[in-house]
């Protein structure tokens, strides 16, 4: 996993608490918690036979206890064979089959263009723009809104 994770192009599309250079030392942390978390929590990502990149769904609170968060990476090496769209379907398919999540949402920077194709092919939908939202090495960013909630047939 610190082979894949290890890397700039994937690190910064990220938020800063995915840390870069990316060490054993915090594959190993990643995997322990893993290994502690329950629903809908995270998951590695393995493709054959080694872990290549992380998935997660962080539920949120009060009022918006039925939607979730996801984020996701994928090492460069794996990039631009649909690994991730099939991961990011079948992961998000089934938190709105298995729990009583409502509305998954993610929103990748402006700039990951991939990311957002990745979302449109899993039939997430294009919410909107969160303009001036995020700040990535001193580079203020707009974020990409897309959602996908329960009962909604991908368009």
């Amino acid at each position: 996993m610190a082979r894949h994770a290890n890397n700039r192009k994937v690190s910064i599309q990220l938020r800063d608490h995915f840390p870069f250079p990316y060490t054993i030392e915090n594959a190993r942390d990643y995997l322990d918690l893993l290994a502690k978390r329950g629903e809908p929590g995270s998951l590695a990502i393995e493709h054959d036979g080694e872990a290549v990149g992380g998935i997660a769904a962080h539920r949120q609170e009060d009022v918006h206890r039925r939607s979730a968060e996801i984020g996701y990476w994928l090492g460069e090496e794996r990039w631009g064979r649909g690994l991730m769209t099939e991961v990011v379907t079948a992961f998000s398919d089934r938190l709105l089959a298995t729990t009583d999540l409502a509305r998954l949402f993610a929103a990748p920077f402006s700039s990951n263009g991939a990311s957002n194709r990745v979302l449109e092919k899993a039939g997430f939908v294009f919410e909107g723009r969160l303009r001036n939202s995020v700040t990535k090495d001193d580079v203020l960013l707009d974020q990409m809104m897309y959602a996908k909630v329960s009962g909604t047939v991908p368009q």
